[in-house]
C-alpha cells in the first residue's frame, strides 16, 4: 500500500523593512536552511556531465543552514541543535516545510531530518 507524502507549504508575504532582509529564528530543534539547486550542485561536482536546463533549476536535497534553533529540552536540560550556521548538509526529502521569504524559498526543518552534514 503507498503512503502519500503530504507536504506542507508555508507562504509568508513578509516586507523587508527598509533594504533589511527578513530575519528568521527557528524555535525548538528546527533548522532555516536555503537548499541548493541542481545547477550549483553540478557546479561544485563538476563531472563534464550536461544536464537538460529544465532540469536544473529544480531543487536537491541539500543546502546551506542559514539559522538554527536553540535546541529541545530534555529532563530539564537544553540539548542544541547539532549543526550550525554555515554548515552544508543533506537532508531528507520530504522532512522539510517550505517558506517564501523576500521572495526566496527555504526550507524549514526538524533537526532530526537532517540527515548529515557534508564536508
Amino acid at each position: 500500500m503507498k503512503k502519500l507524502q503530504k507536504k506542507a507549504e508555508m507562504k509568508t508575504n513578509l516586507p523587508a523593512q527598509a533594504g533589511k532582509k527578513t530575519a528568521i529564528q527557528p524555535l525548538g530543534n528546527r533548522v532555516l536552511i536555503r537548499p541548493f539547486t541542481k545547477e550549483e550542485v553540478t557546479k561544485k561536482n563538476s563531472f563534464g556531465i550536461i544536464l537538460p536546463d529544465s532540469d536544473t533549476k529544480q531543487k536537491m536535497e541539500q543546502g546551506t543552514v542559514l539559522a538554527t534553533g536553540p535546541g529541545l529540552h530534555v529532563d530539564g536540560k537544553l540539548v542544541a541543535v547539532a549543526v550550525k550556521k554555515g554548515d552544508v548538509v543533506a537532508f531528507s526529502k520530504y522532512g522539510f516545510d517550505d517558506i517564501e521569504v523576500d521572495g526566496e524559498i527555504l526550507y524549514l526543518i526538524k533537526e532530526e531530518n537532517v540527515l548529515a552534514i557534508l564536508k
